[in-house]
């Protein structure tokens, strides 16, 4: 006897045989089987005790009948059970020999009360049915559950014994093994009738043979594997809230996810309240009743959702008592049911909730707080009225988990609206609120932000510059959110700035090119994510010349609609992105038709992942081409037809202008000889010109200008000069144009000073006055406002 095993251990022969073939275990059922003591065979070949040739035992394990030799010299036939067992010290292997030894008369007793306990007294519920499928007999704990006494149901089927779709269902099973003589198992989730509530079963069916194999009737063995079925559920359920919530970062689409994903699973109808920010954009710490609660969320199994007293959007106060509030102050699931009275307090300061609750039948209810990143968000309240099985602690368990999975996507939701809300706000500070009217454009534009990536760095911009001319721009920052809305606005500075100095545009584009890699520079730097990278198209318009010049740095080509209906893209050099740096850039002029049509974009209005390009530019074009009243209701046609409903993927900016050209009538230009004394003719013939423009009022501050302008010229410039007057009715311009690259500036001259006080009399004469570099020198430029003059 052993501690682990006390009884008598001779029931068992039992032996064991090293590697070599020698006996070195001897038990007294082995000696009361083959009658030798243990010491006349232990140290022995076991092959002694083998009346014959000894079996050889191979594998972990054998089994046979041998043919022993008892001590008295007989022969015993005895069946072998052999294991193989290897020694805990990396020793020789060892052979353990067991056999059972019989009792007195070699068999079991027919009245045995252990043979017929495998049916009676079997922990697992057992029934058998005869080959009609009628109920033969059942055991102790078949009959618990389905709650009837056996003498009374002996002789029903099981369809009349249940009653429940499933026992159909179940007898079905049981004719396919009884016909076919097969086993079957059947997986099923009901309730009996000797059960308070549903079970998980496992119903093992069987066949019922006599000896000559002929199917008798059917023996059916339930197993109830209840807590398994449900932690698998669960589990499912988990996993399931972990691919359907939070598939958007839209904070009540999640709210909706997760309402939905809980019914009818985990409960009838649930509500999920969240906690409206403070003006500062932080949630409450604090919860002090009575607390406001906004809707975001429902869900029930009826249609229409009639259990809810508040509407998605509508923020209720809740006082001390409610659910909602209890489980926010406690700071964890609270289960409240109407039976024991604990929502009594809540039910009577809501008469309307108190009223639903009756009419519905709801008997339980359970809170969880939503909170992630240790920040409360809300909370969601699971109630429960069809199914009638309270809350238990398993639920709690699971309605936490997934609400703690689903309040970090509500969280993530909340971070990423406010901070697209902040970009977006950035952006519209950022983007020109109102286009500036000019003479040589009319202009309309929108700007989409996405629908999901978050605002961008797409950024547009019409810029007024000297000679009646127009600078138009549109760029694309890449990535999107904050970071980028700032480039973009460093960029749209920077664009302006240089555009001031009137860059022509393949040098504006060299410029840029260099800040964007010292932003990047920058940003490796300072530790930023990712570098900085942008694409921009750059396009002077001329309304006298009626020229357009356009430079692109890696941004898609404009399109431009004719006044006889035609639409083209502009061939225009590509251009490295913006940031590469070092390789050139490439200008091309284009002529540009009075009443022309420029679309300048970003590639978020033509890119899509469901066509390919080439197909969005041509949508484009058919597009712009049909005829519209305004351009502002071409930039809507233009976005319905390339945009898909749901929103954009990207950012979109898009600029439309309407070129305007200037009439050869309202552009007076001389050539000027380099003599001084040429002057004074020259402001006769400027006067005369005036007078003919029916400008004569201007006439005394535009001699004076003409004059100090000319006179400059003709001092320290180089030939040939040239002098230009433009004026469109608001506007006067001055030009004059030589071919030195030598740029005047503005000095305070001196008490004695003979000279220096020329342009400090035509920037105090003038609206605006200036300098650009052209191609073969410079043009001085300055502006006067005819409206002061009228």
């Amino acid at each position: 006897m052993s501690p682990e095993y006390p009884f008598d251990e001779a029931a068992t022969a039992r032996a064991v045989v090293d590697d070599a073939g020698t006996l070195v275990g001897w038990n007294a059922g082995a000696r009361a089987l083959l009658g030798w003591e243990t010491s006349e065979v232990v140290g022995r070949p076991a092959a002694h005790l083998v009346a014959g040739t000894a079996p050889a035992l191979t594998g972990p394990r054998w089994a046979g009948t041998v043919t022993l030799r008892h001590r008295d010299g007989r022969p015993v036939p005895v069946w072998l059970l052999a294991h193989r067992a290897e020694s805990p010290h990396h020793g020789p292997g060892q052979w353990l020999i067991v056999t059972p030894v019989a009792g007195p008369d070699g068999a079991a007793p027919v009245d045995d009360p252990l043979a017929s306990a495998a049916l009676v007294q079997s922990p697992c519920a057992v029934a058998v049915y005869d080959e009609r499928l009628r109920l033969r007999r059942i055991n102790e704990a078949m009959g618990e559950v389905i709650g009837l006494p056996e003498d009374r149901i002996r002789g029903l089927r099981l369809s009349e014994i249940g009653g429940r779709p499933q026992s159909t269902e179940l007898e079905g099973h049981m004719l396919r093994v009884l016909t076919s003589g097969q086993p079957q198992d059947v997986q099923m989730y009901t309730r009996t009738g000797g059960e308070e509530r549903a079970h998980a079963w496992l119903a093992r069916m069987a066949p019922v043979t006599d000896a000559t194999g002929r199917v008798l009737g059917v023996c059916l063995a339930a197993h109830d594997f209840t807590d398994n079925y449900l932690a698998r559920e669960r589990l499912q359920l988990v996993n399931e809230a972990s691919v359907r919530v939070g598939t958007t970062l839209d904070v009540t689409r999640t709210a909706q996810e997760l309402a939905e994903v809980c019914v009818p699973a985990l409960a009838d109808f649930v509500s999920v309240d969240l906690l409206d920010p403070h003006d500062g954009g932080e949630l409450p710490t604090r919860f002090t009743p009575p607390l406001a609660l906004r809707r975001t969320a429902h869900a029930s199994v009826h249609a229409g959702t009639p259990e809810a007293v508040a509407k998605p959007g509508e923020a209720q106060s809740y006082p001390a008592g409610s659910p909602q509030v209890d489980s926010l102050v406690a700071g964890h699931a609270i289960v409240g049911t109407v039976p024991s009275g604990e929502l009594d307090a809540w039910l009577t300061w809501d008469p309307v909730r108190g009223a639903r609750v009756r009419e519905l039948g709801i008997h339980s209810t359970m809170s969880v707080p939503v909170r992630a990143r240790g920040v409360t968000l809300g909370v969601a309240v699971l109630t429960r009225f069809r199914r009638p099985d309270p809350f238990t602690p398993d639920d709690v368990l699971l309605a936490e988990e997934i609400t703690a999975r689903a309040a970090v996507c509500i969280d993530n939701a909340r971070r990423f609206s406010r901070e697209r809300e902040t970009a977006l706000a950035l952006q519209r500070s950022l983007l020109p609120r109102t286009l500036p009217r000019t003479a040589a454009v009319d202009a309309a534009s929108r700007y989409l932000p996405a629908a999901r990536a978050g605002v961008g760095g797409d950024w547009f911009d019409v810029i007024p510059l000297s000679g009646m001319r127009v600078a138009m721009v549109v760029g694309d920052v890449v990535g999107h959110g904050i970071q980028a809305s700032a480039t973009m606005g460093r960029l749209r500075t920077a664009v302006r700035t240089l555009a001031d100095i009137d860059l022509a545009p393949d040098e504006l584009l060299t410029h840029l090119d260099d800040l964007v890699v010292r932003l990047s520079e920058e940003a490796g730097s300072e530790g930023s994510p990712g570098e900085v990278g942008a694409t921009c198209l750059y396009a002077v318009y001329d309304p006298v010349s009626r020229r357009c010049t356009l430079a692109r740095a890696g941004h898609p080509a404009p399109v431009v609609l004719r006044p006889n209906g035609t639409v083209r893209r502009v061939e225009l050099p590509a251009g490295p992105p913006l940031g590469v740096g070092g390789l050139p850039f490439e200008s091309a002029v284009l002529e540009v038709a009075e009443g022309s049509v420029l679309a300048l974009y970003t590639d978020g209005l033509t890119k899509s992942r469901d066509r390919e390009e080439q197909s969005g530019h041509r949508l484009l074009i058919e597009a712009l081409a049909t005829h519209a009243d305004s351009l502002d209701e071409t930039c809507d046609r233009i976005l319905h037809a390339l945009l898909p409903p749901g929103g954009t993927p990207d950012d979109v900016a898009l600029l439309l202008a309407r070129t305007r050209g200037l009439p050869a009538a309202q552009v007076a230009t001389w050539d000027i000889p380099a003599d001084p004394a040429l002057v004074a003719p020259i402001r006769r013939q400027v006067v005369e010109q005036l007078s003919r423009w029916k400008l004569s009022e201007a006439s005394f501050t535009t001699e004076l200008v003409v004059s100090e302008l000319v006179t400059n010229a003709i001092r320290y410039g180089s030939r040939p000069i040239r002098l230009r007057l433009i004026h469109d009715g608001a506007t006067l311009i001055c030009e004059v144009s030589d071919n030195s690259h030598t740029a005047p500036h503005l000095r305070r001259a001196k008490t004695f000073d003979e000279g220096g006080r020329g342009l400090l009399l035509v920037a105090q004469l003038t609206q605006r006055w200036g300098s650009r570099h052209t191609p073969e020198g410079k043009t001085i430029w300055a502006e006067l406002s005819l409206l002061d003059e009228n």
